[in-house]
């Protein structure tokens, strides 16, 4: 009896093993909008509210959900700090791996883990990028009271500049110390943009040291007309079509080293305003979200609102943008090896 009963137990394990077997791929079939419909997807944005990134990524969020299949809800979601590091943490080793998240992070992560940054703990390769909307130049600049006002300012005299922490807005005021001869003093530990902008107007810095000529035109149209900011350079590889007379970074470079290090570290700006999901997503939902992204990049209503608030709209793929990541990290070692050492200059104290 005891016998029979385990013979039972043992087909009725085994059957539900097999049931068990038919039923993940008929999960892994569920198509992209059967999947999304009647969901929600979490959008974090790294940086905090009124800035550059969250923006375009609020911008995007209010109309990308209409293209993707079954139209999912999506939420907007600031989770500042650690220069855009606790949002990118979060998206890579916590948030769910099925498509319900997106993100939005700082620019230069990609190359902060090239040089070998400890703080990232994440692979860049592994997210799933969705897209860039917009590919444009960086700026580093002082404000309109400073008696900096031009590179060769900057090496006479020197001017505290604001940053959000290790990323883009540090590193470029310290390759310009190092490389350039230039006197920035860096101050850490700004949350946002709007932080860093309100420190200029109090005088508690005289300068930012990071954004995007399209972010200043779109978030202080007023202070780009009124001449509010000197712009001291521009980073990225060619020139912004409306800023002809701001020396390109790159340029600046005396010897040939120098500007391999340069150009290394203007890379970003093409990564722009990078939307991306997590990795382990099945391959047809990341195609879903890459090809709603490519359509809200063309829909109408989106253009229209971007021309409302001043967006600028220069988009780039999601293939695109795993290839230029890629490209960063592939970057050869001594030119990684030799950025590192001067960005481990950077006082990582903040303010």
């Amino acid at each position: 009896m005891i016998t029979s009963m385990r013979l039972v137990a043992t087909h009725a394990a085994t059957a539900a093993i097999l049931l068990g077997a038919t039923a993940l791929p008929a999960m892994a079939q569920q198509s992209p909008a059967d999947f999304y419909r009647g969901k929600t997807i979490d959008f974090y944005i790294g940086y905090s509210v009124g800035g550059g990134y969250d923006l375009y990524a609020r911008t995007v969020a209010r109309f990308m959900g209409d293209h993707i299949p079954g139209k999912p809800r999506i939420v907007v979601k600031n989770m500042t700090g650690g220069g855009s590091r606790i949002a990118a943490n979060f998206i890579y080793n916590v948030a769910p791996k099925d498509g319900t998240v997106l993100g939005i992070v700082d620019q230069s992560l990609a190359l902060e883990q090239a040089i070998g940054d400890p703080g990232i703990q994440f692979d860049m390769r592994n997210y799933n990028w969705i897209g860039n909307p917009i590919v444009d130049n960086n700026t580093l600049v002082t404000w309109h009271t400073s008696p900096v006002k031009t590179v060769e300012d900057a090496r006479k005299q020197e001017v505290p500049i604001g940053a959000t922490g290790f990323n883009t807005s540090s590193q470029y005021p310290q390759v310009m110390n190092s490389l350039l001869g230039a006197k920035f003093k860096i101050i850490m530990g700004y949350p946002g943009a709007n932080e860093i902008n309100l420190a200029m107007e109090n005088g508690e810095v005289g300068g930012r040291g990071s954004n995007s000529w399209a972010s200043w035109k779109a978030s202080k149209p007023d202070w780009v007309r009124d001449k509010k900011i000197n712009i001291l350079v521009q980073i990225g590889l060619t020139k912004s079509p409306d800023l002809p007379d701001v020396p390109l970074l790159i340029d600046l470079a005396t010897n040939e080293d120098d500007r391999a290090a340069l150009k290394l570290v203007s890379a970003p700006p093409v990564i722009g305003r990078p939307i991306f999901t997590t990795p382990g997503v099945p391959a047809d939902r990341v195609k879903a979200l890459r090809e709603a992204f490519d359509e809200t990049m063309k829909d109408p209503a989106f253009l229209e609102e971007a021309k409302k608030t001043a967006l600028d709209i220069n988009p780039i793929s999601g293939a695109q943008l795993q290839e230029v990541v890629a490209g960063i990290l592939d970057t050869p070692k001594p030119v990684r090896d030799r950025l590192a050492v001067i960005l481990s200059m950077i006082d990582r104290g903040t303010k």
